[in-house]
């Protein structure tokens, strides 16, 4: 008698086509989740600018002035207790520039995705379109 084997397992080309789509899952996975972190981050950005510009409003409110170019300023720690806000990828404080003089303020944050901001550079030259890769405020008054 003669007794046939089966062989149990994969052949080469099926492992192939395995792995290959388990190697695109990936790929789409880390884009989207690398894309999410942006939006996230942006998103912290934003609304620390928009917090900042509550709290110099409230200080001019309350001072009849903006506040000096010092994040350190005991009166601004008032109007932001937990201190200047810091940007979520460096860990470095949003550049800022106070003019006292005139009675204006602008403060901008540098956004990781292209072209979604309110300003084209750091000094609120704001515009639209491809090159708006900042999100600034200025004083409300």
């Amino acid at each position: 008698m003669h007794k046939r084997f089966h062989q149990w397992g994969f052949t080469l080309i099926e492992l192939l086509v395995v792995i290959s789509i388990i190697g695109i899952l990936i790929a789409l996975g880390t884009a989207s989740y690398t894309t999410a972190q942006k939006k996230g981050r942006d998103a912290k950005r934003q609304s620390d600018m928009k917090a900042v510009q509550s709290a110099l409003e409230q200080y001019n409110s309350i001072h009849g002035v903006y506040p000096p170019n010092d994040t350190e300023n005991a009166d601004l720690l008032e109007v932001l207790p937990a201190g200047w806000p810091t940007d979520p990828k460096t860990g470095l404080a949003y550049p800022k520039t106070f003019d006292t003089a005139a009675g204006s303020y602008c403060i901008c944050a540098q956004l990781d995705q292209e072209g979604t901001g309110n300003a084209t550079d750091a000094s609120c030259s704001f515009g639209q379109g491809a090159d708006s890769d900042y999100f600034c405020v200025t004083n409300l008054m």
